[in-house]
């Protein structure tokens, strides 16, 4: 059992201040796993004081200074390997391999590419009559999602203390302990006291509080487009800046010369990948009418292969995260059913087998048109939908067609028709076939898909403010 019922303030693990607590569920066995305190208005802002208390003196020290801290805590994380998988298996429910390929190494990625971002990084630029100077912008209020207990924490955390900024971190309360330890990574590291500071919460308490606190100069947030909407509307009140990254109902557009197979494996990965759980997951596949037959027997028989089950076996699919999550995935692969998709495989209810667990069946849909609910709104779970097309122009016309435009795919051989797909999508990230993932480059989305960018020099950037010295530039 853990029970972890102490927040991170000030280098300490400290009581909270209120009595309430909250049940912790593994998701693979709808069993207790532990507790966590939920923290109260007085506990962030003993956080909030811890924070501005260091922020001082954390934002002068040198550049070097801070690559060393965070390559100190790199190797801490990577100390901590074992524990993180296994928690992450645990409160998540992905499965093992997928913690330790995609979660564990997305955190450590994240830190290591934040050092080496900073070897780099100016942070004054000389012009003609002035000198630019890009200081830490301040406390930096972070609430993560539950769906990456590690990448979102990790990439915001990197980045802000690259830039000097101090932080207060929210995690997920359904998925909270991965965080927990990277506290204790932190204080291992030997990471200032107040520099980081973990309160946990519900969104709804400890999120609202944090967006609206007017000793937080800056707020970043992952999740869902209605909460996003409230953080901007708290933040709005002093004029807090903010970042949002939110959802995605991202297009894979397969070209006429792509091979059939390679193609079935991206998009039926794209659905298996953390059980469908990615904001960024390829789940709107634009296929040429030509092949959609030939595409609609490969994706049956990838989806076929997948295993689902218990996440500490080998298998390639766990649970969704929670009951409500669950719930949500059923409802939707309803609504298409009742919209008049076709269910090419999968449907409604769990696995043969599996009664205990919030497991879910991978779902395919075919027949479908952009316009459908299921074509529209983010499911969040191991669903996509064929869509079928005639010509490119038409193919980029339907994948723009949509509120978001976090990410997006092509599969093709062609160079310039690649590129012509590629440029054509409105989206912050595009990956063209199976290219492997850049954490140097930007990440974050277009329309309703969010505000500013993470990874490398640009997530830093978010945690800085430029000043002009006028009458100073040499």
């Amino acid at each position: 059992m853990r029970d972890y019922l102490k927040h991170y303030i000030n280098g300490e693990w400290v009581e909270s201040t209120g009595s309430e607590t909250m049940e912790v569920i593994n998701p693979a066995t709808e069993e207790v796993m532990g507790h966590i305190s939920l923290g109260t208005q007085e506990d962030l802002d003993r956080a909030v004081r811890a924070a501005r208390d260091a922020f001082p003196s954390f934002s002068q020290t040198s550049k070097e200074y801070r690559i060393e801290l965070l390559e100190k805590i790199a190797d801490e994380y990577e100390k901590r390997k074992d524990d993180l998988v296994k928690v992450i298996t645990e409160e998540l429910g992905a499965p093992r391999k997928v913690s330790e390929k995609v979660h564990f190494m997305m955190g450590y990625s994240h830190f290591k590419q934040a050092a080496e971002e900073l070897r780099n990084f100016s942070f004054t630029e000389k012009r003609d009559k002035s000198t630019i100077v890009k200081e830490a912008i301040g406390v930096s209020g972070l609430i993560t999602p539950w769906n990456f207990p590690t990448n979102q924490t990790s990439t915001k955390i990197a980045s802000a203390f690259a830039a000097g900024s101090t932080v207060i971190l929210k995690p997920a309360e359904i998925t909270p302990y991965a965080a927990m330890i990277l506290a204790e990574i932190f204080e291992t590291a030997g990471l200032p006291k107040g520099v980081f500071n973990l309160v946990n919460g519900t969104g709804e308490g400890i999120g609202n509080a944090i967006s609206s606190h007017p000793d937080i100069d800056f707020v970043s947030y992952t999740g869902s487009g209605v909460a996003g909407r409230k953080v901007m509307e708290n933040a709005a009140k002093d004029i807090k800046k903010v970042a949002l990254e939110l959802g995605g109902k991202s297009p894979m557009i397969v070209l006429d010369d792509a091979d059939v197979h390679k193609a079935a494996k991206i998009a039926v990965a794209n659905i298996s990948n953390n059980t469908g759980q990615v904001c960024t997951a390829a789940t709107r596949v634009l296929v040429p009418k030509t092949i959609k037959a030939q595409f609609e027997e490969e994706v049956k028989a990838a989806v076929e292969k997948l295993t689902v089950g218990d996440p500490e076996q080998d298998n390639k699919v766990g649970p969704l995260v929670a009951e409500k999550q669950w719930d949500r995935v059923q409802s939707y692969i309803q609504t298409g059913m009742d919209e008049g998709a076709k269910v090419l495989i999968g449907g409604t209810g769990k696995p043969e087998g599996l009664e205990k667990g919030y497991f879910a069946k991978p779902t395919v849909f075919t027949e479908v048109s952009n316009d459908m609910t299921i074509a529209q709104e983010e499911i969040f779970g191991p669903v996509t939908t064929i869509i079928p097309y005639d010509t490119l122009d038409e193919a980029i016309e339907i994948a723009n067609d949509t509120i978001y435009g976090l990410a997006g795919y092509v599969v093709g051989e062609d160079p310039d028709t690649l590129q012509k797909a590629a440029s054509g999508i409105r989206a912050g990230q595009i990956r063209v076939n199976s290219a492997p993932t850049d954490f140097s480059a930007p990440f974050g989305g277009f329309k309703q898909s969010g505000i500013g960018r993470e990874w490398g020099d640009f997530g830093i950037e978010e945690y800085l403010e430029p000043k002009a010295i006028m009458g100073m530039s040499s």
